[in-house]
């Protein structure tokens, strides 16, 4: 069985993903395509994970995970998607250093899937606004607290992505930039699925309709009807233009209040998240989802 794991990160699809494949189970049923509700595994997930790290991995963790989900005969592939595979939003960081248990849990996921191909896709986010989204989902007071000394101009998704890739040179990782997503929001979730443009998905254009004006959406959806047959390729372009023309101020626009934090400082964070993302498409066997 092939076990696509959508590992967040945190503060980025806020689970719009696995909510708008919930949309299509009977479809993707047909082609052989499993998407459980995340309640029938997150937990069972995180306390199969925690007790592996104290005692070890225990017998029947994969028959137990299958049962808790059910209804997987004739799955070929399944998607598991949780933000907190990694660990919580209080453990995203340890200084500089993003999510560093993910090694760990994810060797341990590997082993629960243990004879399964495994697959690891994971949208990324620049830094700028991360933090302080993150930072709602901890105790801590403020961004200082949340990096335990480490500098946020020193975060890197590449360090990340490049430890991931060292510890499983084997498997198949999907990246993409939470800020790419509404354009590419119908491709990440085929990737995921595993599926190709064949099978219609709906709610593939939901994300677009949440921040783009009702009229502009409108007049998206007319111009695609009128200009029939696109490529995946004219289609994202087309997107592109509809956003940069109609987007919703009020949904898109984030404002930051952050002490210290000037325009200048959010400007040099946004330069070297952009700068990291280069490194990133330099990995060897890593996918980089783009417009």
């Amino acid at each position: 069985m092939q076990i696509a794991l959508h590992a967040g990160a945190h503060a980025t699809d806020e689970d719009r993903l696995i909510a708008c494949l919930r949309r299509n189970t009977s479809a993707l049923a047909r082609a052989g395509v499993g998407v459980p509700p995340p309640a029938s595994y997150r937990k069972l997930l995180r306390d199969i994970l925690n007790s592996a790290g104290e005692a070890g991995l225990a017998p029947g963790a994969r028959e137990m995970v299958l049962d808790a989900i059910g209804e997987t005969d004739g799955v070929a592939r399944l998607v598991l998607s949780n933000p907190g595979f990694f660990g919580t939003e209080k453990m995203a960081l340890s200084g500089a250093r993003l999510y560093p248990a993910a090694e760990a849990r994810l060797g341990l996921l590997r082993q629960v899937f243990e004879g399964d191909e495994v697959a690891l896709f994971l949208g990324l986010r620049d830094p700028a606004m991360f933090l302080p989204a993150l930072l709602e989902g901890t105790p801590f007071a403020n961004v200082d607290g949340l990096m335990r000394g480490g500098a946020p101009e020193d975060l890197r998704w590449s360090d990340l992505v490049a430890r991931i890739r060292d510890a499983f040179p084997d498997m198949d990782i999907t990246v993409w930039c939470n800020e790419d997503t509404p354009v590419i929001w119908a491709r990440i979730l085929r990737e995921i699925a595993g599926v190709d443009a064949s099978l219609g998905l709906e709610g593939a254009d939901a994300l677009l309709s949440e921040i783009m004006t009702p009229a502009g959406f409108r007049r998206l959806e007319e111009y695609r009807t009128a200009h029939p047959g696109m490529t995946e390729a004219q289609d994202q372009r087309v997107i592109a233009a509809f956003l940069d023309k109609y987007a919703d101020a009020n949904a898109v626009e984030i404002e930051l209040d952050v002490p210290g934090w000037d325009a200048a400082v959010i400007d040099r964070l946004t330069g070297i998240y952009d700068a990291d993302i280069g490194e990133i498409r330099r990995i060897d066997g890593v996918r980089v989802l783009a417009p």
